[in-house]
């Protein structure tokens, strides 16, 4: 049998290749899964003590909250790692449907329920903007031409070489790319409360609308095909769930595992070492790690030609975030499970965001409470919520040393006159995470949330590849590499290792 030349060697006495994946996040769990199915035997390793990432879970005087996704919008690429390790999904997730997926308050008190009915969303775009429903059907079958292309046919595909790209421009120039989410919306609508409703999810993972490509406006096509869900007792279940997966396949995953180095012999990636002076050797690295990160702290200089301090100071990232997760006393039932609060300026916040990067005194947020849909989350009779808000990152001048605790009463004040009635007063339990717990306890560069900004010249074949570029036998997952940010994204990025590590049955 003929050996493929980029595949690694069989580990010594006959076993398996072993891979070893950094990070024990979503794209890293589903990495290790997808691995572990094609014959590795797989270390993952991850420098906190639980799994999840970004999706953490804090536990705090007797409420449960998510530290980050909230939402599962294509669950197939779930049932599909379920599968792959043998085992029902429905076995061990509860997904429920939202309804509505989101309600959209304006700062004059108005509101819009997002839904994945149709019937109900027309007539919501024609309470809202008689005269815009027409634009809005329009617009809503191009998000559909653009998801057929965008994510059925490309979110699974490596972008290695320059020519990959190149096969795909002319269906990006004919589903006119070069525009905006915003500036896409906004040739169909005129209504500036419905641009607003159908251009604000490229915040969700870490998009500026008003500079992302436009291919991001499959979102909206893609909750209305799949759902909106929620996981019952949190996302962290999810990541928790599929943490058993890889243990149930044999795989061994290391907490307060913290990486210090990738090691790096002759262009090849060996294995990493441990801040404690450990080393795992390996025949192939997956980095779930940030991909700026990845790069400039764990992979050494030497050994970079393409992915350079220089270049990836050039980079554009994605905005931080500030999250206050809080528990009431009290129950708030007229507040839906997720709202989105849109503050007195849209674009001009957002370029405070992007641009300026400065702390704005008024903000958008986004409100979520679970327990409208598991009360399990919290003491009889309470309510979990999270709160977040799109702030700039590290690269600004906020010192949020002391900014945060007057920027939690901020928001606070904001949300007891509007949806949150004496909120002050009824608080049981706090918690605050700025862009600085991004950076410490995430290794986030620049304490971003989600990484590298997805523009569209920081997209495909542009972004860091899912396959290194600088290193052979290491291999990128997550928000920073190929597709993206979200947890389609992040769980299609380890769907892609299927096409580019090799299968390690062939040569072992």
């Amino acid at each position: 049998m003929r050996m493929n030349p980029d595949a690694p060697a069989p580990a010594v006495g006959g076993q398996s290749p072993h891979a070893v994946v950094i990070g024990a996040g979503f794209g890293g769990l589903a990495a290790a899964i997808r691995l572990g199915a094609r014959g590795y035997r797989v270390t993952v390793v991850d420098r906190l003590d639980g799994p999840g990432g970004r999706a953490y879970v804090h536990q705090q005087d007797g409420f449960t909250f998510d530290a980050g996704p909230t939402i599962v919008t294509a669950p197939f690429l779930f049932r599909e790692l379920w599968e792959l390790a043998g085992r029902r999904f429905e076995d061990d997730i509860d997904l429920r449907l939202m309804d509505p997926f989101y309600r959209v308050r304006f700062d004059d008190g108005s509101h819009f329920d997002y839904t994945g009915d149709p019937e109900r969303m027309r007539a919501e775009v024609e309470r809202f903007a008689p005269g815009d429903l027409d634009g809005y059907h329009r617009y809503m079958a191009a998000s559909e031409e653009i998801f057929r292309i965008g994510f059925e046919q490309l979110s699974y595909k490596p972008f290695n070489r320059f020519t990959d790209m190149l096969r795909v421009v002319p269906d990006l120039i004919r589903l006119q790319s070069y525009y905006s989410v915003h500036g896409l919306v906004s040739r169909y609508v005129k209504d500036e409360r419905l641009r607003q409703v159908l251009s604000f999810h490229p915040l969700l993972i870490g998009g500026n609308p008003f500079s992302v490509t436009s291919v991001y406006c499959l979102i909206e096509y893609l909750e209305q095909h799949w759902g909106v869900h929620y996981v019952m007792g949190g996302t962290g279940k999810l990541a928790s769930g599929m943490a058993d997966l890889v243990a149930g396949q044999g795989g061994e995953i290391r907490y307060n595992a913290d990486v210090e180095a990738i090691t790096v012999d002759q262009g090849r990636a060996t294995g990493v070492e441990l801040a404690n002076g450990e080393r795992i050797d390996a025949d192939v690295v997956v980095s779930n790690a940030d991909a700026a990160w990845t790069y400039r702290k764990l992979v050494p200089a030497s050994a970079r030609s393409r992915w350079t301090d220089r270049r990836l100071d050039r980079a554009r990232y994605s905005m931080g975030l500030y999250v206050w997760y809080f528990g009431t006393r009290r129950q708030y039932h007229d507040v839906p499970h997720h709202t989105i609060l849109m503050g007195p300026r849209y674009k001009e916040l957002i370029q405070d965001i992007f641009e300026r990067k400065v702390l704005a005194d008024d903000f958008s947020l986004y409100l979520h409470r679970p327990t409208a849909t598991d009360p399990s989350l919290a003491p009889e009779g309470c309510d979990a919520f999270y709160v977040l808000s799109p702030v700039p990152h590290l690269g600004s001048d906020v010192d949020w040393e002391t900014q945060a605790e007057p920027y939690r009463q901020a928001i606070s004040k904001y949300l007891s006159q509007t949806v949150l009635p004496g909120l002050e007063d009824e608080l049981a339990t706090s918690l605050v995470a700025t862009p600085l717990d991004f950076r410490h306890r995430l290794k986030s560069w620049l304490g971003t949330g989600f990484s590298l900004e997805p523009v569209l010249q920081q997209s495909a074949w542009f972004r860091p590849h899912n396959r290194s570029e600088d290193v052979q036998h290491l291999y990128l997952v997550g928000a920073g590499t190929h597709p993206g940010a979200g947890l389609p994204g992040v769980v299609s990025s380890a769907k892609i290792l299927d096409e580019v590590v090799p299968d390690a049955r062939t040569f072992a």
